[in-house]
C-alpha cells in the first residue's frame, strides 16, 4: 500500500530539479534522455562519423498549446537525440518529449496507404498497399457519391489528437460544403471555453489566471499540473516560493496538491457545483464580496445570493465530503490574501453531467471577490493578436464562408445543443451514434481519432461500422478504431512536419522537418490540402503546398511577415498586439463595440445568464446530483457504492497515446485501478491484486492500487487501455448545455477476480 509519506518522498522533487527536469525524472525522461544516442548507434541505423546537425521543432506528445520547443540532434538523416530547446518560452521537456524518438523509428508506425480487403468489423483487419493517388482517388469518389445522394453534411471531417491539422481540415471540411466538422474538444476544452464565455465574455483561453508576482493567493480547481503540465507547474512552484498561497480543489491527493497546496478540498468527484455554490454562500455571509464591483459589473447577484443561500458549509460537507471549517478556511486564506486568481483545466472539471452549471460557478467566484481585470487576479487577454491558439486564422479556416452561408442552421447538432453552436464552429460529437443512425451521417475522414474517447464507447464502434465509407490518418493501425475504416493512411510525426506555427505570447515560430517521414508517410497539413485539391479546390488548397498556406496564414492575419522571415529568425519574431493593461473592461477594450463592460448581452459578468434563458435553460447555476449517485441512489445504484473518477492524468502517456514506447511503458505496464485502504479491507482486495471493476453496463479487469491517495469512497481510474477500457463503463448521460459525458462521477463495484496479484516486471 502506497501511503501519503511514501508518495511524497516518490513525487515531491526540488524546485531546481523539477525545473532541470520536471516530471521526467519521476518518468524516466532522464533515461530517455541519457540512452537515445547510444541506442541509435548500437542499432547501426547512422553512420557514426557521418556530422552531427542541430534542427529546432516543439514537440507534440501530450498536445499541450503552445508546444515544447525540442532540440532534434541528426546524424546521417537520423534524428539520434532530442533534448529541451533553449532558450524558447516552453522548456524542459518531460518524459513524453524525451522518448518520442522512440516512436519516431519504431517498425510498427504506418508506413504506406492502406485499403481494406475483408468486411470491417471483424476484429481480423486484413489490408493492400495502395498508392497515395489511390487512396485520394477512393476518398474523393466516396465523398463526392454521398454528397451527390445526400448533401454535404453527411460527410463528417474528423480531427483528434494531436490538434495540430485542425485548421486544414476544418477549410477543407467548409469549402466541400460540409458543417459537420468535429473535434476531440467536444469532450475536451470547449466546455471550459463556452461555460466561460457565459459568465465572463471571454472563451478561449479565459478559464482563470496563472499567478503572478502581484497575485497573493491561487485557487487551483482540478489541474494536476505537475503531471498534464510540467513546464507550468514550475511556474506555480516558482510563486509558492514567492509566498502565494494556494487552495487547490480535487478528489485525488496529486503531486500538485503535495508540491503546493496550503489547503487542499478533496472533494466527492461530480459535486464541484455544490462546493462553489458553498464558497459563495461563506462570501457572501461573512462580507467577503467586492459590493462596488459586483454592483457596477455584475447582473444577476440577487438570484446567485438566493441560491447560494441554499449552500451552507454543513449541507456542502454532506454533499461533497468537504469538512464545512476546511471550506471556511480557504474562503478566508484567498480572500485575505489579495489579490487572488483562479486556475482550472481545460476538461478535468468539464466532464460531469452538470458542468454547464458548475463551470459557470466556479467562473463567478473571482467575480464576486472583484478580482477580475486585475493585476495579481483573473485577466483577460489585450486582444489585438491576429493569430488564435492555433496560429491560424479565421479567414483561413473559411470561418467567412461558414457565416455567409448558414453553417449554423444545418448542423447536425442545432436540436440537441443550440447554446453549444451558438459559441463553436465545430459539432458536438455526444450523439454521433444517433445522427449516424439517422442517415444524418454516411461518410467521415477521421484525422488522429480514437473511438475509445466516447462513454459507451462500443456504441460508437458500432455506429462507426454502419458508415458506408470511413478513412482514417494515423502513425499507427489501431485495431478498436481502424476494424471499421476502409482505407487507412500514414501520418508524418512532429519531427517530420512544417507546419503548423507555434504561437507563444506575442511571439511566432517556425519549424522545418528535421528528418524526411518515414516511408511514405505525409503531414497532416499536406494530406488535407492534396485531398481538397482532388475535391476541386486546387486555388483555395494552395495546390497542396503547405509552405503556400503557412503564408497564407500571415497574410490573412496582416503581418507583414513571410515563412522565409520566420526561416531566418528561428528564435521567433513577434507579433503586434495590443498592450496589456488591467482594468480593459472600464476602458471598453474587451467588447468590439469599444463601449465600457464586457462582451456578454448584460455589457456585465453574467451570474444568471441570459444566452442559457434564450434557449430555456436555467440562467442560475443550479446545482443537480449526477445522475448515478451515492448521495441520493436509486436501487439499481445501491449495487455500486464507489464513485467512478475516470480520465486521470499520467506523465508518461497522453490518453491512449505512446503505450508502444518501451521507455514509457515500463513504468505503467499494465491498466490499474487507485482505491482507498478501507475500501480495499471492506473488499479482501490487496495491493497488486487483479480486480473486476463493474457497474450496470459493463466490466473490465485492471491491477488494485491500495493507496490513501484516493478519498474513501471512489476509485481512481488511469484511462486510455485498450485492453480495459474505463469509457465501457462511463455513461451517456450527458450534460444538457454542453453534452459533456460524465468520465468523473459515475459508480461502480470493484472485487478481487481470485487470479492473484499482478506483479509488473
Amino acid at each position: 500500500m502506497t501511503t501519503i509519506d511514501e508518495t511524497a518522498m516518490q513525487h515531491t522533487i526540488s524546485r531546481r530539479s523539477f525545473v532541470k527536469g520536471a516530471s521526467a525524472l519521476a518518468a524516466g525522461g532522464a533515461l530517455a534522455s541519457a540512452f537515445s544516442f547510444d541506442i541509435a548507434h548500437a542499432e547501426g541505423t547512422v553512420d557514426p562519423d557521418a556530422p552531427v546537425e542541430k534542427r529546432y521543432t516543439y514537440c507534440d506528445m501530450c498536445n499541450q498549446v503552445p508546444k515544447c520547443g525540442m532540440t532534434a540532434y541528426v546524424q546521417d538523416g537520423k534524428i539520434v537525440r532530442v533534448e529541451s530547446r533553449t532558450p524558447h518560452p516552453t522548456t524542459p521537456l518531460c518524459a513524453k518529449g524525451l522518448a518520442s524518438i522512440q516512436e519516431l523509428y519504431d517498425p510498427k508506425r504506418l508506413q504506406t496507404p492502406l485499403r481494406r480487403t475483408n468486411p470491417k468489423g471483424t476484429g481480423q483487419s486484413q489490408w493492400e498497399p495502395i498508392t497515395w493517388d489511390e487512396a485520394y482517388d477512393t476518398i474523393v469518389s466516396e465523398f463526392n457519391r454521398v454528397k451527390d445522394a445526400d448533401g454535404p453534411d453527411a460527410v463528417m471531417f474528423y480531427c483528434g489528437d494531436p490538434k495540430e491539422p485542425r485548421p486544414p481540415i476544418q477549410r477543407v471540411a467548409t469549402l466541400f460544403g460540409s458543417s459537420t466538422y468535429g473535434l476531440e474538444s467536444s469532450l475536451c476544452s470547449t466546455a471550459t471555453n463556452i461555460t466561460s464565455q457565459l459568465v465572463y465574455g471571454r472563451g478561449q483561453n479565459s478559464s482563470g489566471s496563472d499567478p503572478t508576482d502581484d497575485t497573493g493567493s491561487c485557487m487551483i480547481w482540478s489541474l494536476n499540473a505537475a503531471w498534464s503540465q510540467p513546464n507550468r507547474h514550475a511556474k506555480f512552484m516558482d510563486q509558492k516560493e514567492r509566498g502565494c498561497k494556494f487552495v487547490i480543489v480535487d478528489p485525488r491527493i496529486t503531486p500538485t496538491v503535495m508540491g503546493l497546496a496550503d489547503i487542499h478540498l478533496q472533494l466527492r468527484p461530480g459535486s464541484d457545483g455544490a462546493l462553489a455554490l458553498g464558497f459563495i454562500n461563506i462570501l457572501i455571509r461573512d462580507g467577503l464580496v467586492d459590493k462596488q464591483f459586483v454592483e457596477e459589473w455584475t447582473h444577476g447577484y440577487e438570484g446567485l445570493a438566493d441560491l447560494a443561500a441554499q449552500y451552507p458549509p454543513e449541507k456542502v460537507e454532506e454533499i461533497t465530503w468537504v469538512p464545512a471549517t476546511k471550506l471556511e478556511e480557504a474562503v478566508h486564506l484567498l480572500a485575505e490574501n489579495a489579490p487572488s486568481t483562479l486556475v482550472t483545466s481545460s476538461a478535468g472539471l468539464a466532464h460531469s453531467s452538470n458542468v454547464g452549471h458548475a463551470l459557470r460557478a466556479v467562473f463567478m467566484i473571482p467575480a464576486l471577490m472583484g478580482m477580475i481585470e486585475k493585476k495579481g487576479g483573473v485577466m483577460f487577454a489585450s486582444g489585438g493578436l491576429p493569430l488564435d491558439v492555433s496560429a491560424s486564422t479565421a479567414k483561413f479556416r473559411a470561418e467567412d464562408i461558414y457565416a455567409e452561408q448558414g453553417f449554423a442552421d444545418k448542423r447536425v447538432d442545432k436540436d440537441d445543443f443550440p447554446a453549444w453552436v451558438s459559441f463553436t464552429k465545430h459539432f458536438q460529437t455526444a450523439r454521433l451514434p444517433e445522427y449516424i443512425d439517422e442517415g444524418k451521417i454516411k461518410a467521415a475522414i477521421l484525422v488522429a481519432s480514437n473511438v475509445m474517447i466516447w462513454p459507451e464507447s462500443d456504441r460508437y464502434q458500432e455506429a462507426l461500422g454502419k458508415l458506408e465509407f470511413v478513412a482514417a490518418v494515423d502513425y499507427y493501425e489501431r485495431p478498436w478504431t481502424h476494424d471499421y475504416v476502409d482505407i487507412l493512411l500514414p501520418a508524418a510525426m512532429c519531427h517530420e512536419r512544417m507546419a503548423p506555427f507555434a504561437a507563444y505570447g506575442r511571439k511566432l515560430f517556425f519549424r522545418e522537418p528535421c528528418v524526411e517521414p518515414a516511408g511514405q508517410a505525409r503531414e497532416d497539413w499536406k494530406i488535407m490540402l492534396d485531398l481538397g485539391c482532388k475535391l476541386g479546390y486546387e486555388e483555395q488548397c494552395f495546390g497542396g503546398d503547405v509552405e503556400a498556406a503557412l503564408d497564407n496564414i500571415l497574410q490573412t492575419a496582416g503581418l507583414d511577415v513571410t515563412v522565409d522571415d520566420l526561416r531566418a529568425n528561428p528564435e521567433g519574431l513577434e507579433i503586434p498586439g495590443n498592450k496589456n493593461e488591467e482594468g480593459k473592461h472600464a476602458s471598453g477594450k474587451l467588447r468590439k463595440d469599444g463601449q465600457p463592460g464586457f462582451n456578454t448581452p448584460s455589457g456585465k459578468l453574467e451570474f444568471d445568464s441570459e444566452i442559457l434563458k434564450g434557449f430555456g435553460y436555467e440562467g442560475l447555476p443550479v446545482y443537480e446530483e449526477p445522475v448515478h449517485t451515492p448521495y441520493a441512489p436509486t436501487e439499481e445504484d445501491k449495487r455500486y457504492p464507489l464513485v467512478l473518477n475516470a480520465g486521470s492524468r499520467l506523465p508518461y502517456y497522453t490518453h491512449s497515446k505512446l503505450r508502444e514506447i518501451p521507455w514509457l511503458n515500463q513504468f505503467m505496464p499494465e491498466p490499474v485501478v487507485r482505491l482507498h485502504p478501507q475500501d480495499a479491507r471492506d473488499r479482501s482486495i490487496s495491493d497488486g491484486d487483479m480486480v473486476r471493476v463493474f457497474n450496470h453496463q459493463n466490466e473490465i479487469e485492471m491491477k488494485a492500487e491500495v493507496t490513501n491517495l484516493v478519498h474513501a469512497g471512489m476509485v481512481d481510474i488511469f484511462h486510455g487501455w485498450h485492453q480495459a477500457n474505463v469509457n465501457l463503463l462511463t455513461t451517456r448521460d450527458f450534460d444538457p448545455i454542453t453534452g459533456f459525458p460524465p468520465f468523473r462521477c459515475g459508480l461502480c463495484e470493484v472485487e478481487a477476480t481470485g487470479k492473484g496479484r499482478l506483479v509488473s516486471q
